[in-house]
């Protein structure tokens, strides 16, 4: 069979060793074009830094892949984290980078408030063992999360998060991020589409859900993701009718 009976893929959502992503954007775009990839969006948590080395390597191979430059910024609506994909967008755009450095401090604060209450937990040494773990990338929950694995505290990062670091327990620290309304407005600034990030991950019910989806609508946002394979059939009904509801274009993302 040949390459051209293929449908082209797009992959909307990705991540790299610049946030918590396992893979260098080298290696990612790489096992991209494996996976018979044609478009790629790289979208890290609030930094856009694996763009550059992704477009080089790109180029110097060759590759048969359309990168879209993005980024997945962090926010707070109702006390809840909320993700918004931005795509397509200029990453040089001087009100993105204004936006993303003011991201970046935010989230080292959180970091380091994170590992002092682990610290206080008789958990030491968290803060290192996270910027080990990031070498060089934006530290997130999901280094913590790694390092208390190494350390023997869970089995599981799922298991860290239900033990340290969700809401309540030990090593919690209530997010400082931005508005949506303030993600969406930086995305369209800079050229960009703004779409909800994975909204079934929220853990909100039905009526919250449609709550959500219209304040996203009503703050002009683009698109949603709608599946991913993590799902079963019976978790992407609600987000399906959310999405037709607002008629967002609906992501699926695989």
């Amino acid at each position: 069979m040949s390459d051209t009976n293929y449908a082209v893929i797009y992959d909307l959502h990705s991540h790299t060793t610049a946030s918590d992503g396992l893979l260098t954007p080298e290696t990612l775009v790489h096992r991209a074009v494996e996976m018979r990839v044609g478009t790629l969006a790289i979208t890290d948590h609030d930094t856009t830094a694996a763009i550059p080395a992704a477009r080089e390597e790109i180029s110097r191979s060759g590759l048969a892949l359309n990168l879209i430059p993005g980024v997945e910024i962090s926010t707070v609506w109702e006390n809840h984290e909320i993700h918004i994909v931005g795509l397509n967008i200029d990453i040089a755009h001087p009100a993105m980078r204004d936006f993303l450095a003011q991201q970046t401090q935010r989230r080292q604060a959180r970091g380091r408030l994170i590992a002092e209450r682990l610290e206080k937990a008789h958990i030491p040494g968290a803060w290192e063992g996270a910027l080990r773990l990031a070498n060089g990338g934006a530290v997130t929950r999901g280094h913590f999360a790694r390092f208390l694995v190494e350390c023997g505290k869970a089995a599981t990062m799922a298991d860290v998060f239900k033990k340290y670091l969700a809401r309540g327990k030990t090593g919690y620290v209530p997010p400082q991020w931005c508005t949506i309304e303030q993600a969406i407005d930086v995305i369209h600034h800079s050229g960009g589409k703004a779409v909800l990030a994975h909204p079934g991950r929220y853990d909100l019910s039905a009526k919250w859900l449609k709550r959500l989806v219209a304040h996203f609508a009503d703050h002009h946002g683009d698109a949603m993701e709608v599946a991913q394979c993590q799902q079963s059939p019976n978790e992407r009904t609600p987000t399906g009718d959310a999405c037709a509801s607002a008629s967002f274009m609906g992501i699926a993302w695989i």
